[in-house]
């Protein structure tokens, strides 16, 4: 065990209780000497989405062969599958249900397994309800303390791999249509349309009759106003300066945006 890798942590488990403490304990366990950094544990219980749009905006600011260990997972326990996977980038580990989808619509996946072999687990049978400190956690320590993917479990074909059900953008007669793909702590409104679409053009968010209009910085307009800007995660958002621009707009997850270009 000499390659000590750094490893990731997303979780919807929170801080109150103990469960992202023994997680971290299964993983020194194996290897004291892994790198291990916090990313959240914030997200909303089973939310995947979040965690989706997280890890995908999170998985690029780590040095090349990062592990990435994100458990979110109502069906912990199910028949849904835990994989760890491969990509140029370093490597995924988590429920398959779409949580792991955001990263590998950006950099696809090289190999993928399905986390069989036990010896790689914290023991033998896992709880059924608890595969972050079993499963995953566990077999990320083994990642980055140098153990190979082919060891961990059988092969798994990359394009079976879950994927959430997010339409993506395109471009209409008037500008861009896309959808809301996550809402941040702030209630600001993160499209999947990206910055680069809307880079140095007049544009604004038709929402019925009102127009949101295109703006640098949430200080270009006045306080409690809505606005529209490139946002530091690379995509277009919908904001209120001050305020809350879910509570005000009253829009949510995988509601369609329309951007008029001029």
């Amino acid at each position: 065990m000499t390659a000590n890798r750094i490893l990731t942590l997303l979780t919807d488990f929170g801080l109150t209780d103990v469960y992202v403490g023994v997680m971290k304990g299964a993983i020194a366990a194996i290897n004291r000497d892994i790198q291990v950094i916090d990313l959240t544990h914030d997200i909303a219980p089973q939310d995947v989405a979040a965690a989706r749009f997280n890890l995908m905006n999170a998985y690029s600011y780590f040095p090349a062969g990062t592990v990435h260990v994100a458990v979110v997972d109502p069906g912990v326990g199910s028949q849904r599958r835990g994989v760890a996977v491969a990509f140029d980038g370093g490597w995924l580990v988590g429920p398959d249900n779409g949580l792991l989808s955001g990263v590998l619509s950006q950099r696809p996946a090289i190999a993928a397994v399905e986390l069989t072999n036990p010896d790689y687990w914290r023991s033998p049978v896992a709880s059924a309800t608890f595969h972050g400190r079993d499963i995953f956690a566990p077999v990320g320590a083994h990642l980055a303390s140098g153990v190979p993917l082919s060891a961990l479990g059988c092969p798994v074909d990359p394009a079976t791999l879950s994927a959430l059900a997010l339409a993506p953008y395109h471009v209409t007669d008037t500008g861009l249509e896309g959808c809301i793909q996550h809402i941040d702590r702030f209630g600001n409104l993160i499209t999947n349309i990206p910055n680069d679409q809307v880079k140095d053009r007049v544009w604004a968010i038709a929402l019925g009759r009102l127009r949101i209009p295109g703006c640098t910085t949430y200080s270009d307009i006045e306080p409690q106003q809505p606005l529209a800007l490139p946002g530091s995660h690379g995509w277009v958002e919908v904001a209120v300066n001050g305020g809350d621009a879910h509570f005000q707009l009253r829009l949510n997850w995988g509601d369609r945006i329309q951007v008029v270009l001029q």
